[in-house]
């Protein structure tokens, strides 16, 4: 495994744990999860729903770097990690205003 993959990986999770933090103090402030299979985790689990998706992120992931040598892993790596800085964005924009 080449280091480059151990930035994406570190960054996919760090953003990760970023998106449950933000969530978590949007939820704090009176907002609610657009995403239905989330709001039921977070309906169950309350606050510890970040260790339910850290699990299923970190598995993903760890199956994506398994398979890194296939030729659409990595694009595909940077396409969860656009999204998610957009969403984080986003956070971040709904938690200012």
């Amino acid at each position: 495994y080449h280091s480059g993959l151990l930035v994406l990986l570190t960054f996919a999770v760090g953003l990760t744990v970023l998106d449950a933090l933000f969530t978590m103090m949007i939820l704090h402030d009176g907002g609610w999860e657009i995403n239905p299979v989330v709001r039921s985790v977070i309906e169950l689990y309350g606050d510890r729903f970040w260790i339910w998706k850290f699990v299923i992120v970190s598995v993903s992931l760890t199956l994506l770097c398994i398979h890194s040598k296939f030729r659409f892993v990595i694009p595909v790596m940077f396409g969860i990690i656009t999204i998610s800085v957009l969403v984080i964005l986003y956070q971040i924009f709904i938690y200012i205003y």
